[in-house]
């Protein structure tokens, strides 16, 4: 099955740090969830600006988290992001290494972008409301995916 995923976090240049987790599956389910481990203190005027605002909590510890996706997600699940290599990163990190990614998970993700410039550069519709909130985020890439898809990218 898909699973249409965004994060937030805080990049410094040396470390990507979780802050939020959105995925929507395929069939509709939905899994949002923060972390309670970030350093606040790193976080750039950016972050501060455009992601805290749109935090709701409550914040979760990473292993939880990690947990709570394995069982969102389950075996062999396909991932989509939109401009997502940073977004795979933290997803993986929440199991350490990519080699300790759960058993049957690809060691990639899917990328919309990607998607996008392979079918010639459509214009996509803007995200209507939500952005940076990581659950508003997924949502828009799953519904990206879903029209371009159908259209063949037209």
């Amino acid at each position: 099955m898909r699973y249409f995923f965004d994060t937030e976090f805080i990049d410094d240049g040396e470390i990507i740090d979780l802050i939020s987790i959105g995925i929507v599956a395929e069939d509709g389910r939905e899994y949002y969830a923060e972390s309670n481990s970030f350093n606040h203190s790193k976080a750039g005027e950016w972050v501060r600006a455009h992601v805290f605002p749109k935090l709701t909590g409550p914040a979760k510890p990473r292993k939880k988290i990690a947990k709570e996706v394995i069982a969102f997600v389950g075996d062999a699940p396909e991932f989509w992001g939109y401009y997502a290599d940073y977004d795979w990163v933290v997803l993986c990190q929440l199991y350490g290494s990519m080699m300790a990614l759960p058993k049957n998970w690809p060691m990639f993700c899917l990328d919309l972008k990607q998607l996008v410039v392979s079918l010639g550069n459509p214009k996509l519709e803007l995200q209507s409301h939500g952005h940076h909130n990581a659950l508003d985020d997924a949502r828009w890439v799953r519904e990206t995916w879903t029209k371009l898809s159908r259209s063949g990218g037209s």
